[in-house]
Protein backbone atom coordinates (compact mmCIF):
# COMPACT_ATOMS: atom_id res chain seq x y z
CA UNK A 1 0.00 0.00 0.00
CA UNK A 2 2.74 2.46 -0.93
CA UNK A 3 1.35 4.18 -3.99
CA UNK A 4 -1.38 1.75 -4.93
CA UNK A 5 -3.94 0.11 -2.69
CA UNK A 6 -5.14 -3.44 -3.38
CA UNK A 7 -8.64 -3.57 -4.85
CA UNK A 8 -9.85 -5.72 -1.97
CA UNK A 9 -9.12 -2.87 0.48
CA UNK A 10 -11.16 -0.46 -1.63
CA UNK A 11 -13.91 -3.10 -1.76
CA UNK A 12 -13.92 -3.40 2.04
CA UNK A 13 -14.17 0.38 2.43
CA UNK A 14 -17.07 0.77 0.00
CA UNK A 15 -18.85 -2.22 1.53
CA UNK A 16 -18.61 -0.61 4.98
CA UNK A 17 -19.55 2.83 3.70
CA UNK A 18 -22.53 1.69 1.63
CA UNK A 19 -23.76 -0.41 4.56
CA UNK A 20 -23.69 2.73 6.73
CA UNK A 21 -25.64 4.68 4.11
CA UNK A 22 -28.31 1.98 3.82
CA UNK A 23 -28.51 1.68 7.62
CA UNK A 24 -28.79 5.47 7.96
CA UNK A 25 -31.55 6.26 5.47
CA UNK A 26 -33.09 2.82 5.00
CA UNK A 27 -33.53 1.86 8.66
CA UNK A 28 -32.64 4.52 11.27
CA UNK A 29 -34.13 7.45 9.35
CA UNK A 30 -36.56 5.69 7.03
CA UNK A 31 -39.35 8.01 8.14
CA UNK A 32 -38.80 11.75 7.81
CA UNK A 33 -38.57 13.36 11.22
CA UNK A 34 -36.83 16.19 13.01
CA UNK A 35 -33.52 14.79 14.28
CA UNK A 36 -33.02 15.65 17.95
CA UNK A 37 -29.69 16.64 19.47
CA UNK A 38 -29.64 13.33 21.36
CA UNK A 39 -30.10 11.34 18.14
CA UNK A 40 -27.49 13.49 16.42
CA UNK A 41 -24.93 12.86 19.15
CA UNK A 42 -25.60 9.11 19.21
CA UNK A 43 -25.17 8.81 15.42
CA UNK A 44 -22.04 10.96 15.49
CA UNK A 45 -20.43 8.91 18.26
CA UNK A 46 -21.28 5.76 16.32
CA UNK A 47 -19.65 7.08 13.14
CA UNK A 48 -16.59 8.24 15.10
CA UNK A 49 -16.16 4.78 16.67
CA UNK A 50 -16.44 3.15 13.23
CA UNK A 51 -13.91 5.61 11.79
CA UNK A 52 -11.36 4.85 14.53
CA UNK A 53 -11.95 1.12 14.11
CA UNK A 54 -11.35 1.56 10.39
CA UNK A 55 -8.08 3.34 11.20
CA UNK A 56 -7.12 0.36 13.35
CA UNK A 57 -8.00 -1.95 10.47
CA UNK A 58 -5.69 0.03 8.16
CA UNK A 59 -2.90 -0.55 10.70
CA UNK A 60 -3.69 -4.27 10.88
CA UNK A 61 -4.14 -4.77 7.12
CA UNK A 62 -0.69 -3.41 6.27
CA UNK A 63 1.96 -5.98 7.05
CA UNK A 64 4.76 -4.02 5.34
CA UNK A 65 5.74 -2.17 8.51
CA UNK A 66 3.88 1.02 7.58
CA UNK A 67 0.53 0.21 9.13
CA UNK A 68 1.00 2.52 12.12
CA UNK A 69 2.11 5.36 9.84
CA UNK A 70 -0.92 5.01 7.56
CA UNK A 71 -3.28 4.67 10.53
CA UNK A 72 -1.83 7.84 12.07
CA UNK A 73 -2.26 9.69 8.77
CA UNK A 74 -5.85 8.46 8.50
CA UNK A 75 -6.80 9.65 12.01
CA UNK A 76 -5.00 12.99 11.51
CA UNK A 77 -6.73 13.52 8.17
CA UNK A 78 -10.07 12.53 9.68
CA UNK A 79 -9.75 15.04 12.54
CA UNK A 80 -8.49 17.84 10.27
CA UNK A 81 -11.33 17.34 7.77
CA UNK A 82 -13.86 17.16 10.62
CA UNK A 83 -12.56 20.44 12.03
CA UNK A 84 -12.26 22.26 8.72
CA UNK A 85 -15.88 21.42 7.98
CA UNK A 86 -17.19 23.27 11.04
CA UNK A 87 -17.51 26.45 8.96
CA UNK A 88 -19.35 24.30 6.43
CA UNK A 89 -21.99 23.64 9.09
CA UNK A 90 -22.65 27.36 9.49
CA UNK A 91 -23.12 27.88 5.74
CA UNK A 92 -25.34 24.78 5.42
CA UNK A 93 -27.47 26.15 8.27
CA UNK A 94 -27.87 29.40 6.31
CA UNK A 95 -28.82 27.47 3.16
CA UNK A 96 -31.47 25.33 4.87
CA UNK A 97 -32.88 28.39 6.63
CA UNK A 98 -33.01 30.45 3.44
CA UNK A 99 -34.93 27.74 1.57
CA UNK A 100 -37.16 27.20 4.62
CA UNK A 101 -36.44 23.45 4.70
CA UNK A 102 -38.58 21.92 7.48
CA UNK A 103 -36.59 20.15 10.19
CA UNK A 104 -38.10 16.77 9.29
CA UNK A 105 -36.60 16.98 5.77
CA UNK A 106 -33.18 18.40 6.64
CA UNK A 107 -31.62 14.99 7.24
CA UNK A 108 -32.78 13.86 3.77
CA UNK A 109 -31.04 16.84 2.13
CA UNK A 110 -27.82 16.21 4.05
CA UNK A 111 -27.91 12.47 3.37
CA UNK A 112 -28.27 12.80 -0.40
CA UNK A 113 -25.62 15.49 -0.28
CA UNK A 114 -23.20 12.76 0.80
CA UNK A 115 -23.88 10.80 -2.40
CA UNK A 116 -22.70 13.78 -4.43
CA UNK A 117 -19.69 14.21 -2.14
CA UNK A 118 -18.60 10.60 -2.79
CA UNK A 119 -18.32 11.38 -6.51
CA UNK A 120 -16.95 14.93 -6.38
CA UNK A 121 -14.39 14.31 -3.63
CA UNK A 122 -13.23 11.20 -5.50
CA UNK A 123 -12.55 13.24 -8.63
CA UNK A 124 -10.85 16.10 -6.77
CA UNK A 125 -8.71 13.80 -4.60
CA UNK A 126 -7.75 11.65 -7.59
CA UNK A 127 -6.61 14.72 -9.52
CA UNK A 128 -4.86 16.19 -6.48
CA UNK A 129 -2.87 13.09 -5.60
CA UNK A 130 -1.92 12.48 -9.26
CA UNK A 131 -0.69 16.05 -9.65
CA UNK A 132 1.36 15.95 -6.43
CA UNK A 133 2.92 12.57 -7.30
CA UNK A 134 3.97 13.73 -10.78
CA UNK A 135 4.75 17.35 -9.89
CA UNK A 136 6.01 17.26 -6.31
CA UNK A 137 6.62 21.02 -6.21
CA UNK A 138 2.82 21.54 -6.23
CA UNK A 139 2.81 20.21 -2.66
CA UNK A 140 4.80 23.29 -1.58
CA UNK A 141 2.21 25.50 -3.25
CA UNK A 142 -0.53 23.70 -1.28
CA UNK A 143 1.50 24.07 1.91
CA UNK A 144 2.01 27.81 1.36
CA UNK A 145 -1.72 28.15 0.67
CA UNK A 146 -2.52 26.44 3.99
CA UNK A 147 -0.16 28.72 5.93
CA UNK A 148 -1.70 31.75 4.21
CA UNK A 149 -5.23 30.52 4.97
CA UNK A 150 -4.33 29.86 8.61
CA UNK A 151 -2.82 33.32 9.10
CA UNK A 152 -5.84 34.89 7.40
CA UNK A 153 -8.20 32.99 9.73
CA UNK A 154 -6.32 34.24 12.79
CA UNK A 155 -7.06 37.86 11.89
CA UNK A 156 -10.39 37.42 10.13
CA UNK A 157 -13.39 39.11 11.74
CA UNK A 158 -16.69 37.32 12.17
CA UNK A 159 -19.14 38.06 9.37
CA UNK A 160 -22.68 37.63 10.53
CA UNK A 161 -24.16 39.53 7.61
CA UNK A 162 -24.13 36.71 5.06
CA UNK A 163 -27.13 37.20 2.77
CA UNK A 164 -28.21 34.05 0.95
CA UNK A 165 -30.63 36.02 -1.23
CA UNK A 166 -27.71 37.77 -2.91
CA UNK A 167 -25.56 34.66 -3.17
CA UNK A 168 -24.44 34.15 -6.78
CA UNK A 169 -24.83 30.36 -6.62
CA UNK A 170 -28.43 30.69 -5.41
CA UNK A 171 -29.20 33.30 -8.07
CA UNK A 172 -27.74 31.06 -10.79
CA UNK A 173 -29.93 28.08 -9.90
CA UNK A 174 -33.06 30.20 -9.49
CA UNK A 175 -32.45 31.82 -12.89
CA UNK A 176 -31.76 28.64 -14.89
CA UNK A 177 -34.19 26.18 -13.31
CA UNK A 178 -37.97 25.95 -12.98
CA UNK A 179 -38.50 26.20 -9.23
CA UNK A 180 -41.75 25.67 -7.33
CA UNK A 181 -42.83 28.32 -4.88
CA UNK A 182 -43.25 25.89 -2.01
CA UNK A 183 -41.76 22.62 -0.75
CA UNK A 184 -43.77 19.54 -1.74
CA UNK A 185 -43.14 17.06 1.07
CA UNK A 186 -39.80 15.28 0.70
CA UNK A 187 -39.84 15.43 -3.10
CA UNK A 188 -36.94 16.95 -5.02
CA UNK A 189 -38.81 17.07 -8.36
CA UNK A 190 -42.48 17.54 -9.28
CA UNK A 191 -44.46 17.78 -12.49
CA UNK A 192 -46.88 20.67 -12.73
CA UNK A 193 -48.22 23.24 -15.15
CA UNK A 194 -45.74 25.83 -16.35
CA UNK A 195 -47.41 29.26 -15.97
CA UNK A 196 -45.47 30.55 -19.01
CA UNK A 197 -46.42 27.79 -21.48
CA UNK A 198 -49.45 26.19 -19.88
CA UNK A 199 -47.88 22.76 -20.41
CA UNK A 200 -46.93 20.16 -17.79
CA UNK A 201 -43.21 20.46 -17.08
CA UNK A 202 -40.64 19.16 -14.63
CA UNK A 203 -39.95 21.54 -11.76
CA UNK A 204 -37.39 21.37 -8.97
CA UNK A 205 -38.56 22.07 -5.45
CA UNK A 206 -36.77 24.33 -2.96
CA UNK A 207 -35.62 21.07 -1.35
CA UNK A 208 -33.67 20.18 -4.51
CA UNK A 209 -32.34 23.73 -4.77
CA UNK A 210 -31.08 23.50 -1.19
CA UNK A 211 -29.37 20.17 -2.02
CA UNK A 212 -27.71 21.69 -5.12
CA UNK A 213 -26.37 24.67 -3.15
CA UNK A 214 -25.11 22.38 -0.36
CA UNK A 215 -23.17 20.38 -2.99
CA UNK A 216 -21.58 23.56 -4.37
CA UNK A 217 -20.71 24.64 -0.83
CA UNK A 218 -18.91 21.31 -0.30
CA UNK A 219 -16.81 21.84 -3.44
CA UNK A 220 -15.84 25.32 -2.26
CA UNK A 221 -14.78 24.07 1.18
CA UNK A 222 -12.87 21.18 -0.42
CA UNK A 223 -10.47 23.80 -1.80
CA UNK A 224 -9.16 24.16 1.78
CA UNK A 225 -9.56 20.62 3.08
CA UNK A 226 -8.01 18.66 0.21
CA UNK A 227 -4.70 20.60 0.21
CA UNK A 228 -4.65 20.09 4.00
CA UNK A 229 -4.93 16.30 3.79
CA UNK A 230 -2.49 16.16 0.85
CA UNK A 231 0.03 17.97 3.05
CA UNK A 232 -0.40 15.11 5.55
CA UNK A 233 -0.24 12.26 3.03
CA UNK A 234 -0.57 11.70 -0.72
CA UNK A 235 -1.76 8.10 -0.24
CA UNK A 236 -5.06 8.20 -2.17
CA UNK A 237 -6.77 5.52 -0.07
CA UNK A 238 -6.00 7.32 3.20
CA UNK A 239 -7.00 10.72 1.77
CA UNK A 240 -10.33 9.53 0.34
CA UNK A 241 -11.44 7.33 3.23
CA UNK A 242 -10.58 9.87 5.95
CA UNK A 243 -12.46 12.58 4.01
CA UNK A 244 -15.62 10.54 3.57
CA UNK A 245 -15.73 9.23 7.14
CA UNK A 246 -15.32 12.80 8.43
CA UNK A 247 -18.06 14.16 6.16
CA UNK A 248 -20.42 11.34 7.11
CA UNK A 249 -19.86 11.98 10.80
CA UNK A 250 -20.18 15.74 10.44
CA UNK A 251 -23.48 15.49 8.58
CA UNK A 252 -24.86 13.54 11.55
CA UNK A 253 -23.38 16.04 14.00
CA UNK A 254 -24.95 18.94 12.07
CA UNK A 255 -28.12 18.94 14.17
CA UNK A 256 -26.10 19.37 17.36
CA UNK A 257 -23.53 21.83 16.06
CA UNK A 258 -26.06 24.06 14.29
CA UNK A 259 -27.65 24.67 17.70
CA UNK A 260 -24.30 25.18 19.44
CA UNK A 261 -22.21 27.16 16.93
CA UNK A 262 -21.86 30.06 19.35
CA UNK A 263 -20.29 27.73 21.93
CA UNK A 264 -17.38 26.96 19.56
CA UNK A 265 -16.75 30.47 18.24
CA UNK A 266 -13.07 30.40 19.34
CA UNK A 267 -12.32 27.03 17.78
CA UNK A 268 -11.44 28.77 14.50
CA UNK A 269 -8.23 30.10 16.09
CA UNK A 270 -6.95 26.65 17.00
CA UNK A 271 -8.02 25.46 13.55
CA UNK A 272 -5.99 28.31 12.03
CA UNK A 273 -2.95 27.09 14.01
CA UNK A 274 -3.57 23.54 12.74
CA UNK A 275 -3.49 24.79 9.14
CA UNK A 276 -0.29 26.74 9.77
CA UNK A 277 1.28 23.67 11.42
CA UNK A 278 0.29 21.30 8.60
CA UNK A 279 1.54 23.69 5.94
CA UNK A 280 4.77 24.47 7.80
CA UNK A 281 5.75 20.85 8.37
CA UNK A 282 6.02 20.33 4.60
CA UNK A 283 8.78 22.93 4.55
CA UNK A 284 10.33 21.55 7.77
CA UNK A 285 10.70 18.14 6.12
CA UNK A 286 12.50 19.79 3.21
CA UNK A 287 14.76 22.02 5.35
CA UNK A 288 15.77 19.23 7.75
CA UNK A 289 16.08 16.72 4.91
CA UNK A 290 13.67 14.29 6.58
CA UNK A 291 12.05 11.43 4.71
CA UNK A 292 8.67 12.18 6.30
CA UNK A 293 7.30 14.12 9.25
CA UNK A 294 6.46 11.60 12.05
CA UNK A 295 2.75 10.76 11.73
CA UNK A 296 2.25 10.30 15.48
CA UNK A 297 3.75 13.73 16.29
CA UNK A 298 1.54 15.30 13.63
CA UNK A 299 -1.51 13.57 15.11
CA UNK A 300 -0.56 14.61 18.66
CA UNK A 301 -0.11 18.29 17.76
CA UNK A 302 -3.36 18.32 15.76
CA UNK A 303 -5.40 16.71 18.55
CA UNK A 304 -3.79 18.97 21.17
CA UNK A 305 -4.58 22.18 19.28
CA UNK A 306 -8.16 21.19 18.47
CA UNK A 307 -8.87 19.91 21.99
CA UNK A 308 -7.39 23.07 23.49
CA UNK A 309 -9.50 25.26 21.20
CA UNK A 310 -12.69 23.35 22.04
CA UNK A 311 -12.07 23.55 25.80
CA UNK A 312 -11.21 27.26 25.60
CA UNK A 313 -14.36 27.94 23.55
CA UNK A 314 -16.61 26.08 25.99
CA UNK A 315 -15.01 27.90 28.94
CA UNK A 316 -15.35 31.37 27.38
CA UNK A 317 -18.98 30.76 26.38
CA UNK A 318 -20.10 28.88 29.49
CA UNK A 319 -22.73 31.53 30.24
CA UNK A 320 -24.34 31.17 26.79
CA UNK A 321 -27.98 30.00 26.71
CA UNK A 322 -28.25 26.22 26.71
CA UNK A 323 -30.20 24.29 24.08
CA UNK A 324 -32.62 21.56 25.05
CA UNK A 325 -31.85 18.09 23.66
Amino acid sequence: MELETPLWMWAVFFAVFLTLLVLDLGILNKKDHAVTIRESLMMSVGYAIIAFLFGGWIWYANDDGKGMEYAGQFITGYLVELSLSLDNIFVISLVLTYFAVPKQYQHRVLFWGIVGVIIMRGIMIGLGTAIVQHFHWVLYFFAAFLVYTGVKMLFMKDDDEQDMANNRVVKFFEKHLRVTKTIDGNRFFVRQEDPKTGKIALFVTPLMLALAVVEVVDVVFAVDSIPAILAITTQAFVVYTSNLFAIMGLRSLYFTLSAMLDRFKYLKYSLALVLIFIGSKVFVVKLLDLEKFPAMISLGVTVGLLFGGAVFSLFRTKDAPKTEA
